[in-house]
C-alpha cells in the first residue's frame, strides 16, 4: 500500500507519484512493503532534520525505514517540495521529474539503501536510481 499525503499547497499528482513508488518497490521485489509518503513545508521538514539527523536546516526529503515487521506499518518518505524547487536550479530537471527523482532516492533509503555507509553503497545506490529514473516518463 502506498499512501500519499500532500501538507502543502503545492499541487501535487498522487497517481503519478504513487506509480513512481510501486516502480521502485516492484523492482527491489518489494510490492507488499507499505510506504507512506507526505509532502511538507521547509519549516516542518526542518523540525524533522534537526530531531533526527541533527542538523538544523530544511532538506529535499527524509526516509525512515519500518522499525518492526508489523504488517501494517509503513516506512515513510517525507518530501519538502519548497526545497526541491531550489534542487531543480541546478538539476535543470522540471519540478515534477525533480519531486520524482527525490522520491525514488527516498524509497531506496526506505528500503534500507544508503550511500553514506561507503563509496561502494553510494555507487549501487546510485545505479538503482538512474535505473527507476530512467522508466519514469
Amino acid at each position: 500500500m502506498i499512501e500519499i499525503n500532500n501538507l502543502t499547497n503545492f499541487a501535487v499528482d498522487k497517481k503519478f507519484f504513487s506509480g513512481v513508488a510501486k516502480k521502485v518497490l516492484k523492482g527491489e521485489n518489494r510490492m507488499k512493503e507499505n510506504i507512506s509518503i507526505a509532502f511538507i513545508s521547509p519549516i516542518e521538514i526542518q523540525k524533522l532534520n534537526k530531531q533526527y539527523r541533527k542538523k538544523d536546516k530544511p532538506t529535499d526529503v527524509l526516509s525512515f525505514e519500518k522499525v518492526s515487521q508489523f504488517k501494517d506499518e509503513c516506512a515513510e518518505v517525507v518530501i519538502c517540495p519548497a526545497v526541491v524547487r531550489e534542487n531543480t536550479k541546478e538539476s535543470k530537471l522540471s519540478l515534477k521529474k525533480e519531486l520524482a527523482n527525490i522520491l525514488i532516492h527516498g524509497v531506496l533509503h526506505a528500503l534500507g539503501y544508503d550511500h553514506e555507509r561507503s563509496e561502494k553503497d553510494a555507487e549501487k545506490m546510485e545505479v538503482k536510481e538512474q535505473l527507476y529514473f530512467s522508466k519514469i516518463k
